[in-house]
């Protein structure tokens, strides 16, 4: 092989050449041309990304737009939350991603409405025409109508979700061993989560991790072993759809890492100081700084807009109903998938929307061959959730796993699924950090972080949108900020 004569070109020469030796598939370099057909993709998440990468040989030309400039790794960002790992870890620009796919635009840009009928993405800045349209706008953390709580109790959605609970949870060790006050410190020292699905046992277990393990000697005033995790679920058990068994399981791994399960117990109201339980006929209330939800998740705000204007039904999740091959009532040429979308009761995992992505992509050129589309099939790989280090239930075709042996096919599956090769060098010497020793490499936070965003809680104001600033763009007082 011989490099490019163009001096310029021999950088892409050179990752052209790599990729090949890490077995990568590239499309033949070739420009696009506004004759093909415009695929126009909504959200850089595993269906849109799996869905682009399909068509990299495909003949049209496909924009991806997505509000961020990077695809996330959902399933870690308790990880990030509890200091395991940082958001580069688990994030990949998607323009990275897809750099050697010549027929690909990223846009980084935010979608405001579509118009079905002129075959039309609105933008907040401009405008998208297509000739096929693939949406994979996700699902958000959800309040059941609450959204007042959402200051006071984070989901874990997004980085800036996962940023804002490590503030939370390693600023209420350090308010505690600050303070004198037995209550506040008792209340400090108290961790809520609600919710008993993989997120919450995931961020619970973790917790306890911290608590039990790498804080225990860290400080003089406190023993952070004294801090009690508390998880709530208004169901009957932990990973309900993991079968009685490993839910039995489960609870008693929480149950030795010291986790307080309270189960068939439904969280009625969330303040700054606690949240109130209802059990049966009993409401009790839990004075707790720390509040975390993972109680649930709804829609993009787009399903519905694509219910309304197709007449497909909406769920209560938000959810909008697709034909089998995925595509809307009457629109064969907009695919619907992923978390916004519901399907013969699929659950809402990456692992869906990374098949529908592909199932979409191999529709559109089927179609372009002249040959008629099929309907969706899953194959269901499994489901799993670590509970601690060197603890995981594993569910697969009836084989089920726990303990150390799921906790080392939870270990492989991550690995594997982890998007680019550099998120997993990284990864892994940090996962030898935090398994094997006691270490957290990300457990930096300032005192502007806890102390600024008690002051905007005692004010009435909002303290999680400290979150979606960086440090230093924060303001330099409380009151500066309450101001913008």
């Amino acid at each position: 092989m011989v490099p490019p004569s163009d001096p310029g070109q021999g950088s892409s020469w050179r990752f052209r050449a790599f990729d090949r030796f890490m077995g990568r598939e590239l499309p033949n370099p070739a420009p696009p041309s506004s004759s093909r057909p415009h695929v126009v993709i909504v959200g850089g998440g595993f269906g849109g990304l799996n869905a682009a990468k399909a068509l990299r040989d495909a003949p049209v030309r496909i924009t991806l737009v997505d509000k961020h400039n990077y695809h996330l790794f959902q399933p870690l960002l308790y990880q990030v939350a509890t200091a395991s790992l940082s958001p580069a870890d688990i994030a990949s620009p998607i323009r990275s991603v897809l750099r050697g796919q010549q027929n690909t635009l990223v846009l980084m840009a935010e979608v405001t409405a579509i118009d079905l009928d002129r075959r039309r993405v609105e933008l907040t800045d401009g405008s998208l025409d297509y000739d096929w349209l693939i949406l994979a706008a996700g699902a958000e953390t959800t309040y059941f109508g609450q959204r007042h709580w959402e200051p006071l109790a984070p989901g874990l959605k997004s980085i800036e979700d996962a940023t804002e609970i490590r503030r939370r949870v390693f600023g209420a060790f350090e308010a505690a061993e600050r303070t004198d006050d037995e209550a506040e410190r008792g209340r400090l020292l108290t961790f809520v989560v609600v919710g008993g699905g993989p997120t919450g046992v995931e961020i619970a277990g973790q917790i306890a991790e911290l608590s039990r393990r790498v804080l225990k000697d860290d400080f003089r005033e406190i023993d952070p072993r004294n801090a009690r995790i508390l998880l709530f679920d208004g169901g009957e058990g932990v990973l309900a759809t993991f079968g009685d068994r490993l839910s039995g399981k489960a609870a008693k791994e929480l149950e030795h890492l010291g986790i307080e399960l309270h189960m068939s117990s439904i969280v009625t109201d969330v303040d700054r100081t606690g949240v109130v339980v209802k059990q049966g006929d009993e409401e009790r209330r839990i004075a707790a700084r720390t509040k975390i939800w993972a109680a649930g998740v709804q829609a993009s705000p787009l399903a519905r807009m694509l219910g309304e204007a197709t007449g497909a039904e909406v769920d209560r999740a938000g959810r909008v109903s697709v034909l089998p091959d995925c595509t809307l009532p009457g629109h064969p040429e907009v695919f619907a998938i992923g978390d916004m979308t519901s399907l013969d009761k699929l659950p809402g995992v990456a692992e869906v929307a990374m098949q529908q992505g592909l199932h979409a992509s191999s529709t559109i050129k089927r179609r372009l061959e002249g040959k008629e589309s099929k309907p969706f099939r899953y194959r269901d790989l499994g489901s799993m959730a670590t509970i601690s280090r060197f603890r995981a239930v594993v569910s697969f075709k009836g084989i089920r796993l726990s303990g150390f042996l799921g906790w080392l096919a939870w270990l492989f599956v991550h690995l594997a699924f982890l998007t680019g090769f550099k998120n997993r060098l990284a990864t892994i010497p940090r996962w030898a950090f935090t398994f094997i020793g006691n270490g957290r490499p990300e457990r930096t936070i300032t005192m502007q972080q806890v102390v600024a965003r008690v002051a905007i809680e005692e004010a009435g104001g909002q303290p999680f949108l400290l979150s979606l600033t960086s440090d230093e763009e924060q303001p330099k007082s409380t009151e500066a900020k309450t101001r913008g």
